[in-house]
């Protein structure tokens, strides 16, 4: 079993060495329990996952094992940038010449002289404070939202990760919570639908292994591809992307035909009745094969293997959020475990994120109390149509005139990239950008401002993969002349004279302040304690005293209207729902942006490690496409659609069906020939019901560059 670094390696510490805990903050549900080797108070060695903390249990990914790669990079930037070249013009050393160094008074006077001007001309909504998940820290990544709040600036609609499959999710279990995954030890199937922990969350297989060893537990992998995770699979179920409803049904069609169904459970818990058993009796493994592009027998073993054993978990992935029918396939998923009435037993239900364990009040970091409903919300995923003046995002309000961005690099990660790029060359747009690289858009920005790393500040971490609330003191002392998003959020804050009692505490005291709210321990009794645990008992934890909706049962039959503003065309069960961008004559393959092992979203794709093992950007494609095409390994290949094309290299690779192609990591743009990153394909279209980015779901041709 691959596991990324072992607790072990850790062991061969030296007596002298001092390590001392801290928290992962990085865009994943591992959330990991970290010790940190302080050489000095300005320096890291070694970063190991704790030892002591029962999920994260000694095992972290490499990437972040090599932070001090990261941390000491001598490509951080050190002091505040103004620019003094014109925007969008080659540039060397990655953009910087395109800047000069000024200091931190001068570079906050103006960005506030900016914004305040851009509010004056247009109205307080023109200013666009646009972040995400850099940190997933609660105090420096939801900051933000209290100078946004206070000053009425518009809005953020935040759809870029998770919302496809949190609706998907609340349709079925009414809420945002599922069985403990340490429970995955003591189970005897799991099922990984929708994600590659290898690469993404290694602890999950940490326990997995466990089961393995211990139990002789089987393992399922559901994903159109062959990852790291599927090839240690017992099973791999690689069925053509967006099609995992019809999969879903079909298994449940199976276990109700072959009595492998608890129909008791079903009758206490569930909304069956006979509408749902003539929907599943119609969905036999037949149909869904002809969808999936699975053999029936495929998934007859897989639905009887499923059925047959009742400590069966489901590791529900973000892989379903990324497809304009997720909600529906994740939903369908979902459903499986309360067919079998696994969640009865220990090591048995389902668990997506639970995010609803950690239900205390944010009104202090994010300055609800100010919060005007008023101002407009903007679609995070659709940042290119926003800055391009598109009237369905705007409405009759003004246009976005200035940009203050934290925790998240738009130009890469923002789908229809090229449209992002068209909107920051606007000569009337400012932008602002909190970083520790010169990213791609920080090159853009008027100024730039030099960002901690979570070592060098306090936070508060929650762990949607797991349970537990995680406070993080400063390790070290901050890089050069960098500063904390919520110390450039309060200085912003005086200057534009928004006024909140948030702005005049340290990140301390809000954590502090709100952990006492909750009725948790103060911030140092739990830094000390290092974590807190805040699993809830068996019984409520697998939904045996009721799920999360008003009737307490699990639903079959979503109710999308209740989920989002636009229901149409989703199903009123588990079923295939053709929402997709399907293939056609003119592009005739499914793209998948998957994540790599090495990088995170954008994150990490800086480091020297990194660089190494993933080498540079590379189609995936069936043997018998690149035979068709006339591509072998190495062929430089053009990959496109009606929103514009990418060149990259080619390799066979037999893991996939024939019309499915994979582009793994999110390079920099400037890693492409050309320049013209993966996300230049990616449609800002919303998936219903609710909206969602669908960097999954993307049809388009192939050929050899000549």
């Amino acid at each position: 079993m691959p596991l990324d670094v072992q607790a072990e390696a850790g062991a061969q510490a030296t007596a002298e060495a001092t390590f001392v805990h801290s928290t992962c903050p990085h865009d994943c549900p591992s959330v990991c329990a970290l010790e940190v080797e302080r050489l000095s108070p300005t320096r890291i060695g070694r970063v190991r996952g704790a030892r002591d903390n029962s999920y994260t249990a000694g095992v972290i990914c490499a990437k972040v094992a090599r932070y001090a790669e990261r941390v000491h990079h001598p490509d951080r930037l050190r002091e505040p940038l103004l620019r003094v070249a014109e925007k969008g013009l080659a540039q060397g050393r990655g953009g910087r010449d395109a800047f000069r160094p000024i200091g931190w008074d001068e570079a906050l006077d103006r960005v506030a002289e900016a914004l305040l001007a851009a509010e004056r001309r247009h109205g307080s909504e023109t200013v666009w404070p646009y972040f995400y998940a850099g940190t997933m820290g609660l105090v420096q990544r939801d900051g933000i939202e209290r100078l946004r709040h206070a000053k009425r600036y518009s809005r953020q609609f935040s759809t870029i990760c998770t919302t496809l499959a949190d609706s998907g999710y609340a349709a079925g279990a009414g809420v945002l919570r599922g069985a403990d995954p340490r429970e995955m030890a003591l189970s005897d199937l799991i099922v990984i639908w929708g994600g590659n922990p290898v690469s993404t969350q290694v602890n999950v297989m940490t326990h997995v292994s466990r089961a393995r060893k211990t139990r002789g537990a089987k393992l399922v992998v559901v994903d159109p591809y062959r990852t790291g995770t599927a090839e240690v699979a017992d099973l791999h179920l690689a069925l053509r992307p967006g099609t995992d409803g019809a999969l879903a049904a079909a298994v449940i069609h199976v276990l109700l035909r072959d009595g492998l169904a608890d129909r008791a459970y079903m009758a206490r818990y569930t909304d069956w009745d006979a509408e749902a058993e003539a929907h599943f009796a119609a969905r036999d493994p037949a149909w869904a094969a002809a969808i999936t592009g699975l053999g029936a027998a495929e998934i007859e073993a897989f639905a009887r293997l499923y059925g047959e054993t009742e400590r069966s978990f489901i590791r529900l992935g973000y892989g379903f959020t990324r497809s304009r029918n997720g909600a529906a396939n994740m939903h369908a998923a979902s459903c499986l475990p309360a067919v079998t009435g696994a969640w009865r037993h220990e090591g048995g239900g389902a668990l997506y994120s639970n995010r609803s364990l950690f239900g205390f009040e944010r009104t202090l970091i994010e300055g609800l109390d100010v919060l005007d409903p008023s101002t407009r919300a903007l679609d995070q995923s659709r940042m290119g149509p926003v800055l391009c003046g598109d009237k369905r995002d705007l409405g009759e309000g003004p246009p976005v005139t200035a940009l203050f961005i934290q925790n998240t690099n738009p130009l890469v990660v923002c789908p229809e990239s090229a449209r992002v790029r068209e909107g920051f060359l606007r000569e009337d747009l400012f932008a602002c950008v909190h970083e520790q690289f010169m990213t791609e858009t920080a090159a853009l920005a008027d100024v730039v401002l030099p960002a901690t790393s979570f070592l060098e500040h306090d936070d508060i971490y929650l762990g949607s993969g797991h349970s537990h609330l995680q406070v993080a003191p400063q390790v070290i002392e901050p890089y050069a002349d960098c500063r904390s998003n919520h110390e450039v959020n309060c200085a912003l804050a005086g200057r534009l004279g928004a006024e909140h009692p948030g702005f005049a505490m340290t990140a301390w005291e809000i954590i502090d302040a709100t952990l006492t709210a909750a009725g948790l321990p103060d911030a140092r009794s739990l830094a000390d304690a290092y974590w807190l645990d805040r699993v809830l008992p068996f019984e409520q934890m697998h939904f045996l005293e009721g799920f999360g909706h008003a009737d307490g049962r699990f639903h079959f039959k979503a109710d999308w209207a209740a989920l989002g503003r636009e229901p149409e065309g989703m199903p009123r069960m588990a079923d295939h729902v053709p929402l997709i961008d399907a293939p056609d004559q003119e592009r005739p393959f499914r793209l998948v942006t998957a994540p790599s092992r090495s990088f995170l979203n954008t994150s990490f794709s800086e480091t020297p490690g990194s660089q190494q093992r993933e080498r540079r950007p590379t189609l995936l494609m069936h043997p018998e496409s690149c035979a068709a095409l006339g591509i072998a390994a190495g062929t430089r290949v053009r990959v496109g659609n009606r929103l514009g094309s990418i060149l990259l290299h080619a390799e066979p690779f037999d893991g996939l069906q024939p019309e499915v192609v994979v582009i793994e990591g999110l390079w920099p743009n400037a890693a492409f020939e050309g320049g013209a990153g993966v996300n230049t394909l990616v449609s800002a279209e919303p998936g219903k019901p609710k909206g969602g980015a669908v960097f999954h779901d993307t049809a388009v041709w192939v050929r050899p560059d000549s």
